[in-house]
């Protein structure tokens, strides 16, 4: 993404390149509008407060980890049907959104304020790198990533000194639906962290080109094996609830190495899937020490 700075009679302007065209920021904004979960975890990680967000798509109206920060802020509809009217009403002097979701009102959108749209809504450090260059918060964007990757070293560190020649450890990502699973692969938001962080995936999984793939009949369970598994459920309906009883009880899950050495570990769907922003993949790496590595004792 190119980032130009220009000086004018009226002050800073700046050229963001993104998925959709070049935008043309001038001054610094002050009233922003994101239409994408993780435009929004962004935008707080910098220390912004939107004037307006899109509904979450659990935990309505927004995640729990997001509403002491967001307060009272207006929602302006959908992720996926934002609206406009209620955008424009807001007078923003940006709108953050993405081309996967957007690119069909992308013309509608700049029409009401600049607009800079990321190709995908999970690439959570290209978000954080085009929503600082947009805000003119370049230093606090590189201080987040900064921050994320000493995270990610100490981590890696301390799992392979904790697992020593096991390490790294296969690892399968499996959300449990009403009708299907949804096995999650190396490309998607939690599985570029999981990557990052060392975890190598099953040969059936490593070189896709997919983010995410269905299994509908239990007898696909065989392309999940690996060392252990992280597994959440978006939603508690009982048919969800019954789906897991079931695959989960039948003899080809019981075959597979993650349940037999019970290696299988329940984690929140929100901060896994659903937030895909650098605060929902910092609460990841939360997790994941919680659920792999002992309790640091203070000496």
């Amino acid at each position: 993404m190119l980032f130009l700075s220009l000086q004018g009679t009226t002050g800073w302007a700046r050229q963001v390149s993104h998925a959709l065209g070049v935008t043309v920021i001038n001054g610094q904004p002050k009233r922003v509008v994101t239409l994408f979960q993780g435009a929004t975890d962004t935008a707080v990680a910098l220390g912004i407060t939107p004037v307006g967000v899109v509904d979450s798509w659990i935990e309505k109206p927004t995640y729990r980890y997001l509403r002491s920060a967001l307060g009272d802020v207006p929602h302006v509809g959908l992720e996926t049907q934002p609206n406009l009217e209620a955008i424009a009403l807001l007078k923003p002097d940006l709108i953050i959104a993405s081309r996967f979701r957007h690119e069909r009102v992308y013309t509608l959108l700049s029409q009401i304020a600049p607009t800079v749209a990321m190709e995908d809504v999970f690439e959570f450090k290209r978000t954080v790198q085009l929503m600082g260059q947009a805000l003119g918060r370049e230093t606090q964007a590189q201080g987040l990533l900064t921050a994320w990757q000493a995270r990610v070293s100490v981590l890696r560190d301390r799992l392979r000194a904790h697992y020593g020649s096991q390490w790294p450890l296969r690892v399968s990502l499996i959300e449990f639906r009403d009708d299907h699973i949804r096995q999650y692969l190396a490309r998607s938001f939690a599985g570029s962290v999981l990557s990052e962080v060392g975890f190598i995936w099953p040969e059936t999984q490593a070189d896709s080109l997919s983010v995410m793939r269905k299994l509908s009949t239990p007898e696909s369970l065989p392309v999940l094996d690996a060392d252990l598994f992280f597994v959440f459920m978006r939603s508690e309906k009982p048919a969800v609830t019954q789906l897991y009883r079931t695959w989960t009880a039948h003899p080809l899950w019981q075959r597979l190495i993650a349940p037999q050495r019970e290696h299988v570990y329940t984690v929140d769907s929100v901060a896994w899937s659903l937030s895909g922003g650098i605060l929902g993949a910092n609460r990841i790496l939360d997790e994941i020490a919680q659920r792999l590595l002992p309790v640091e004792t203070t000496p």
